[in-house]
């Protein structure tokens, strides 16, 4: 596998995946904190997390270009099970993912992403944007005495009731940061916004007015300057029974997650991931990561394109992204002490702006379809209920808005008459007989059928697909055109309608035709016509031109 993987490796590719993992590991650094701090844990947590869990997912995903993790996505997940569950619990339901990640990945469910609408995705990363932006006000604003909630209006009502406590030189910090990071990150694109942000305004702090905005030294303790001694997660089976189900909502978001990613890796460069192998890597990850203390992770789109920016060649640049992190954690904690948390904050607030998907958004809400509708109770869900509803409801209504659609089958009838009693009826249909569909048209075609027409022509051309329930209805409708003598000619039936009709039992029936065309069709019946007339009477003929198709 090695040779594989690396076979074709020269100095030049090395020099190229060092610049690349120097860089996304300096951007990985702050967001490694920050997002740690706002899933209500330590900062050096999210650190683990990117040194243990984003070594291997560089070294066992998918994508070669992926960098996995702490991510703005777990943010709202994560800090409402901490705050339920405790952080010792947290690390179990993340070694819980992991184990499922694996299994997803061996079941070969990878390609199930491609079954989540773009609405959903749309909405439930715009839901978690507006999360992470709002969670951030209180750092921003030097807000003291806030509470965390799970609920979004709940923490709203906190940030209300504590605004006569802004601190004016946490403002300022918070503002001289995000001004550093969007210039630089417009004028100076080679040097990381967020790290440059985050060192001018925390020496501003430090030199200007020294103990005046909270730092993480203040609000955490000092930062460990090494990796903890692995340790197991409480695995006793209450704990497991009790973790289930958060374990596999972080299973479930940090899949679509690394997928999303990885498509996004694929687009820039023209490669092709393994979906399968990705959820591996990512499950194996998510197992070590707990280990050590890391919280959940998973492949993180920014720092992804970072890293393919800056020329990355291989897997390697991720592994030295995690190990720059984990050289700058050992040399350099006791200084990370001195970062305010008003630093922090920009970062994330500039992160849920970057990933609101708020053009695609606009775009998509201007359509006013039904797509539209998914797309905002989905985002909605998301931020005034849970993560959890927020996907669920989407899906759901995204399901329900599908079967709406595909239940249009167009039906259309061309009756007319030939000059001996015999009536036509020509039936066009188009689309898909389901479920969904069959009774609608069961309706319609015995509401056609009062006048018993002797030959009756479903023209089936433009029929997709049909299901049982479809084959069900449409043989009541056929059944009751052969109970009172008439034919049913069956025209240009596609293969699977057609095999599901012979599977019945129906297709071959007596009283049913099958017919190439409607010429065809025509043809057969002025034949049986013919046969049951007097001779006088065999002049007579059926065209297509007659029934004024």
């Amino acid at each position: 596998m090695f040779k594989k993987r690396f076979g074709d490796y020269s100095l030049k590719h090395f020099q190229r995946d060092l610049t690349a993992g120097l860089i996304v590991g300096l951007v990985a650094l702050p967001l490694a904190m920050a997002f740690a701090i706002a899933s209500g844990v330590e900062p050096e947590n999210g650190l683990y997390t990117a040194i243990v869990a984003g070594i291997l997912i560089s070294l066992l995903g998918g994508s070669r270009f992926q960098i996995g993790g702490p991510t703005g996505a777990f943010v709202p997940l994560l800090l409402s099970i901490v705050t339920i569950y405790g952080f010792d619990n947290l690390l179990v339901a993340g070694f819980l993912a992991g184990c499922f990640l694996v299994l997803m990945g061996l079941l070969k469910l990878g390609s199930l992403i491609d079954y989540v609408p773009r609405p959903v995705v749309i909405g439930f990363t715009a839901g978690i944007a507006v999360i992470i932006f709002t969670g951030q006000i209180a750092n921003f604003l030097g807000l003291t005495g806030v509470k965390s909630h799970p609920e979004f209006l709940d923490n709203m009502g906190e940030l209300i009731r504590h605004l006569d406590t802004v601190n004016v030189y946490a403002v300022i910090t918070a503002v001289l940061g995000l001004t550093i990071q969007l210039m630089t990150s417009r004028w100076l694109p080679k040097i990381p916004g967020p790290l440059a942000g985050l060192v001018v305004s925390s020496l501003a702090a430090y030199l200007l007015y020294p103990g005046q905005v909270r730092t993480i030294g203040s609000a955490y303790g000092q930062l460990t300057a090494s990796l903890p001694v692995p340790k197991l997660p409480d695995l006793s089976l209450d704990t497991v029974q009790l973790m289930l189900v958060p374990a596999l909502l972080i299973a479930a978001l940090g899949g679509i997650e690394s997928l999303l990613s990885a498509t996004v890796a694929d687009s820039m460069t023209g490669d092709r991931h393994h979906s399968n192998r990705e959820l591996i890597g990512q499950g194996v990850a998510n197992i070590a990561a707990p280990l050590f203390g890391g919280i959940p992770a998973t492949g993180a789109i920014a720092r992804t394109a970072t890293n393919i920016r800056s020329g990355a060649t291989s897997r390697l640049s991720g592994v030295i992204h995690g190990l720059v992190v984990l050289l700058i954690m050992v040399v350099l904690a006791p200084l990370a002490s001195h970062i305010p948390l008003a630093s922090l904050a920009p970062i994330l607030m500039v992160v849920a702006w970057n990933m609101s998907e708020r053009k695609r958004f606009i775009y998509m809400l201007r359509w006013r379809s039904g797509e539209s509708v998914v797309l905002v109770v989905t985002f909605l869900a998301t931020v005034l209920v849970d993560l959890t509803t927020g996907v669920g409801v989407g899906m759901a209504l995204a399901f329900v808005h599908f079967i709406n659609k595909m239940s249009r089958l167009d039906i259309s009838f061309h009756p007319a008459s030939d000059l001996r009693r015999n009536a036509v009826l020509v039936c066009n249909m188009k689309g898909v007989l389901f479920f969904g569909a069959a009774r609608r048209m069961e309706r319609r075609m015995i509401a056609a059928l009062a006048d018993k027409p002797k030959f009756v022509m479903l023209n089936m051309t433009k029929v997709l697909y049909m299901d049982t329930t479809g084959v069900a209805y449409l043989s009541e409708v056929i059944l009751h055109v052969l109970r009172y003598g008439g034919s049913v000619y069956l025209i240009g039936a596609q293969a699977q309608p057609l095999e599901t009709l012979i599977k019945s039992g129906l297709g071959n029936r007596e009283g049913i035709h099958h017919c190439h065309d409607l010429t065809d069709a025509l043809r057969k019946a002025t034949s049986s016509s013919h046969e049951q007339r007097p001779a006088s009477q065999q002049h007579v003929m059926l065209s297509a031109e007659e029934l004024a198709i």
